[in-house]
């Protein structure tokens, strides 16, 4: 007989779990011990429910690799317990945790479902309830008394999505996310329809792999017309970065002024990681295409493909904690590892 499944719940703070008293219109914090009671309609799910939170919730904006590193302690310690782990968390930084997850865990081969949402649980016009449900109903999803999403997940607004592939587009639409660059895991309808082709396959009966050694020293550098060489020069020179994200033009170009080419490569020279991104939200890099990229190819930057920028962080503070050389560093991130990039 296959055994109902079983879904930890972690609430790290966000809007979705503040309440509004009826009486006075104040918002206070959500009691999740008594989740089932506030929420009876998770009782018709076909799984057992069971709830962690913070000691201290925070506010998403405060989120940093500390807390990162305690939602990563939370799921490993109970990773033998549970068939599937649901993340509510503030929806400013939920793409930036989603991403850091996915690296932080190596052979996942159970669901980790992060959620939110816009409103209040306790809001006349909520999106928070939908989004707790069926998050939970996806992380419960079984095969053969299997799950069958085994990967770091992002559900919002009836769409599942891979959690290193999306960017908050509205801070005011119900649709906050999107996964410009690959497509939904799951759609949830009348029915919940499950897109299994677009699913990670992990290898079977590989032991989960915690790694928390995330190093943020790191920059993002977005170019637009007219920066100075000062500005460029004050962070490609800095002692503290040991890594920097550039965000370039269309299909990750750059001023050729030589200058800027002389900055970059010196960096490089000196040790510097650096990481070609597009501003666009959707499409990829391709240093080479065009004479504006030909000389970043040449000196040694890295290319970032069709990551986003939220990822191409989470994948660098967790390559930097790794102790990689230079040519390694480049290796693995202009490698695929947990379906980050195409």
């Amino acid at each position: 007989m296959i055994k109902q499944p079983h879904i930890l719940l972690v609430y790290t703070g966000g809007t979705i779990g503040m309440i509004k008293d009826a009486d006075t219109g104040v918002l206070k914090a959500f009691d999740f011990t008594s989740l089932l009671v506030k929420i009876p309609e998770l009782r018709l799910l076909d799984c057992s429910i069971e709830t962690i939170s913070f000691e201290h919730p925070i506010d998403s904006s405060n989120m940093s690799p500390k807390y990162w590193i305690e939602i990563a302690t939370i799921i490993r310690d109970n990773y033998s317990k549970f068939d599937g782990f649901v993340v509510l968390h503030g929806s400013d930084t939920m793409s930036y945790t989603a991403s850091a997850l996915s690296f932080m865990f190596e052979n996942l081969a159970k669901p980790v479902i992060l959620t939110g949402s816009q409103l209040p649980i306790g809001d006349l016009r909520t999106d928070a309830k939908e989004n707790l449900i069926t998050s939970i109903e996806m992380a419960s999803l079984q095969k053969d008394g299997q799950p069958i999403i085994r990967e770091v997940g992002l559900y919002f607004e009836y769409k599942l999505y891979r959690g290193n592939r999306t960017t908050k587009l509205s801070a005011e639409h119900f649709e906050a996310f999107e996964s410009l660059n690959y497509p939904n895991l799951a759609e949830s309808g009348v029915h919940l329809k499950v897109n299994s082709e677009y699913l990670l396959k992990p290898k079977s009966n590989s032991k989960l792999i915690v790694r928390t050694a995330m190093d943020s020293d790191i920059g993002v550098l977005k170019l637009f017309p007219g920066i100075s060489r000062a500005i460029c020069e004050a962070v490609l020179t800095s002692k503290l970065i040991k890594g920097l994200i550039i965000e370039t033009y269309g299909s990750g170009n750059a001023t050729t002024e030589s200058w800027f080419i002389d900055l970059l490569k010196k960096a490089i020279t000196n040790g510097l990681h650096i990481v070609n991104v597009t501003q666009c939200v959707r499409g990829s890099v391709n240093m080479g295409q065009y004479e504006t990229s030909s000389q970043l190819k040449t000196i040694g930057i890295i290319s970032g493909k069709d990551i986003t920028t939220e990822a191409a962080i989470a994948k660098m503070m967790y390559l930097l904690g790794e102790n990689l050389d230079a040519q390694q560093f480049q290796y693995y991130f202009e490698k695929s590892l947990r379906g980050e990039m195409s």
